[in-house]
């Protein structure tokens, strides 16, 4: 292993890390009716950071550690990515902590440390690298969720999300060990240039690579891997839930698609009906079993679910254009939930409920809330003139594009079933009544600051789906660094089909 490296490039992880040990430290000295100035120190100290990152990485391409960990543009979107969702999750928490949790420094700083896991895997360029930051990333996330000490839903959420989480992480190390064996390497560049030489492809490489398709589909929730999902949805603390639903699915998405494209590629043919299989099961089965959930937490976890097969629909197509599909759907997939989410908290903040029933009245109670959920739910149906139109557009297209009509068809079907079932919850907020013996004429109240975070959410849904270009070129110099050698990406897809 060459020792030469460049560690000056590590900066922005050292100082993501260096910023949880502060805030844990702070937590300290800081009396109990102060613990709110952690949240803003753990806000300011990431967008510093951003503000730090992007002039400092920009045009910056290396492979740290031989190869083991990358600095490139691809990865740089992700870190400033995975830094703006901890923004928004730190903001979205904060009446919610200073209301209902206990220990604040505890939890601001360990969402902090789960932002340095996602960064380290987008840029992640080998298998164990990866597989380590995944793990970091999910024992955060088993802490967050079960974080309501004294909340029995939160308790049996945590032990359901470590036990099924430790399962999978056995099947992806497994699988790992497998393609070891039949690869000689855990690089992904030196995995496809093993593919490409290989005369075919053998079983044991086939079940490894099935064996890590299952494993990182239980960290992605894609059917039929997905059953941990509506119980942790429903049990974690509200803004650790949409934490899950957008922070792990980005780190997840971006470690998948470096996989595929740098590592597997060669053995497109092998992978592509696996993985277009479970995005057609994925979008049906999340959209079907949504219909029928009466908890508004259940209700967006199948629909999280569904959302996932539109996802590893980018996967299944693998090309230039769905690359760029599938980042820009993470992009405004994390707007329209956090918009969502974040409206919901604000709902449960002031009324302790969280079934779809509840939220009768809730236009004129309070039209800021009930709006940006309107939003962010015609969002993820795909309605035009709001993020999720846009970023399904280019997802649907790239699946056209690669002779996955079929997969398009289904993705389209799938988007009417979940119009159906937001347009409940939506009819309960504008149509029905709130009884009044349960506080049905009193507003709801709102802290100022998680209805900036509300409004900046809903507004990023419009201007993404009215204005996407400067997102768009964005993402297609991050994609670029995918592939640095276009034209060999592009006959090796050719040829594979």
């Amino acid at each position: 292993m060459t020792m030469d490296v460049r560690f000056e490039l590590l900066w922005p992880e050292f100082l993501v890390a260096g910023l949880a040990f502060l805030v844990f430290t702070l937590d300290f000295f800081i009396r109990p009716v102060r613990k709110d100035i952690l949240a803003w120190v753990s806000a300011a100290g990431l967008a510093v950071i951003i503000a730090f990152t992007v002039p400092f990485l920009l045009n910056e391409h290396d492979s740290l550690f031989d190869g083991l960990y990358r600095v490139d543009s691809y990865a740089l979107f992700f870190k400033v990515l995975s830094m703006g969702i901890g923004i928004a999750v730190i903001l979205g928490s904060l009446h919610f902590v200073n209301q209902r949790l206990t220990h604040p420094g505890e939890y601001y700083a360990i969402i902090i440390v789960s932002v340095l896991a996602m960064m380290m895997m987008a840029a992640s360029g080998e298998l164990l690298t990866a597989y380590l930051s995944l793990e970091l990333l999910s024992f955060c996330l088993y802490i967050l969720s079960g974080f309501a000490l004294q909340d029995r839903r939160s308790n049996e959420a945590s032990v359901k999300y470590v036990l099924l989480g430790a399962f999978s992480s056995g099947l992806l190390l497994y699988g790992i060990v497998l393609l070891y064996g039949a690869l000689g390497t855990t690089h992904f560049a030196e995995m496809a240039t093993a593919l490409d030489g290989a005369g075919g492809v053998e079983g044991r490489l086939l079940i490894g690579l099935a064996l890590v398709v299952a494993g990182l589909g239980f960290k992605l929730a894609a059917v039929p891997f997905h059953m941990w999902a509506p119980d942790v949805y429903q049990g974690a603390p509200m803004p650790i839930t949409a934490y899950i639903a957008v922070g792990s699915k980005a780190a997840a998405f971006a470690l998948v698609l470096r996989l595929f494209y740098e590592g597997l590629a060669p053995a497109y043919d092998q992978w592509q009906m696996l993985i277009a299989g479970m995005a057609a099961l994925t979008m049906i089965f999340g959209n079907v079993v949504a219909i029928v959930q009466t908890n508004v937490k259940r209700m967006l976890a199948y629909s999280s679910v569904g959302q996932v097969g539109f996802l590893l629909m980018g996967i299944a197509a693998l090309s230039p254009l769905a690359s760029n599909g599938l980042l820009v759907h993470l992009v405004g997939y994390s707007l329209t939930n956090f918009a969502v989410f974040f409206a919901i908290t604000a709902f449960y903040n002031a009324t302790g409920k969280d079934d779809i029933p509840d939220f009768a009245g809730l236009a004129g109670r309070s039209p800021f809330l009930a709006a940006a959920i309107t939003i962010g739910l015609f969002s993820l149906a795909g309605l035009p003139f709001l993020a999720g139109f846009v970023t399904k557009f280019y997802l649907f297209s790239a699946a056209a594009a690669e002779d996955l009509l079929w997969l398009a068809g289904v993705a389209m079907f799938a988007s009417l079933i979940s119009l159906y079932y937001y347009l409940q919850l939506i009819r309960q907020m504008y149509i029905e009544k709130a009884p009044e013996d349960e506080g049905g004429s009193v507003a709801v109240a709102t802290p100022a600051v998680l209805t900036a975070v509300i409004g900046a959410m809903a507004l990023g849904v419009v201007l993404l789906g009215v204005y996407p270009d400067p997102v768009m070129a964005a993402i297609e110099e991050a994609t670029r660094a995918l592939r640095p050698g276009d034209g060999a990406w592009i006959t090796l897809g050719a040829a594979g089909r």
